[in-house]
């Protein structure tokens, strides 16, 4: 385990960012969460993910792996490091990189009290999705019409070299892209 020089003062807290073991992120703030000179920041999402009898819901870290803790560096490194689901502090070398406070605090205002960032399977006009099930799986479509009641969507697709106004049932039809990036729009 390599050891921070000490380029802070006696008492340096800052922002830092823990890599933490895969899917292991909420053990690893609970863990930090039981020290009080810690501070644990993990923001996480919810999201409807499509599976083969239709979407559900699940809640993730918002960046996988990765959680923020505001600790004292030359005093809690080993503290933090040790801690159940932690894998590292990210350092580069003897550089302690830190996550400017002003950063923190906009990621928090973004996700708010209770830290998840709702993201709704409402699909908009011109949002690009993939249909995941169906005659048309695997092509990539834009929305043009979201209609109430029966989950219903009309898409604009290419197919067979031209463009298509399909409707297709909601479920089948999954944002493309990651949905981590679309949450911090």
């Amino acid at each position: 385990m390599t050891q921070p020089e000490n380029v802070f003062s006696a008492d340096h807290t800052a922002w830092f960012c823990v890599r933490t073991l895969p899917k292991h992120e909420h053990i690893a703030a609970a863990q930090l969460k039981q020290h009080p000179e810690i501070e644990v920041f993990l923001p996480r999402i919810r999201f409807q993910r499509p599976t083969r009898v239709g979407p559900a819901w699940v809640t993730e870290a918002l960046f996988l792996n990765y959680l923020s803790a505001r600790f004292d560096l030359n005093s809690r490194l080993r503290l933090v490091q040790a801690a159940r689901g932690v894998r590292e502090v990210l350092h580069f070398g003897t550089q302690w990189p830190t996550i400017p406070a002003a950063v923190i605090a906009e990621l928090k205002d973004a996700v708010g009290a209770d830290e998840i960032i709702m993201r709704s399977h409402d699909l908009q006009p011109g949002d690009t999705v993939e249909v995941k099930h169906g005659v048309f799986e695997g092509l990539r479509a834009v929305v043009t019409r979201a209609m109430p009641g029966p989950q219903r969507v009309t898409v604009l697709l290419d197919f067979l070299g031209r463009q298509a106004s399909v409707e297709l049932d909601r479920s089948s039809l999954a944002r493309s892209g990651d949905v981590r990036a679309m949450a911090v729009r």
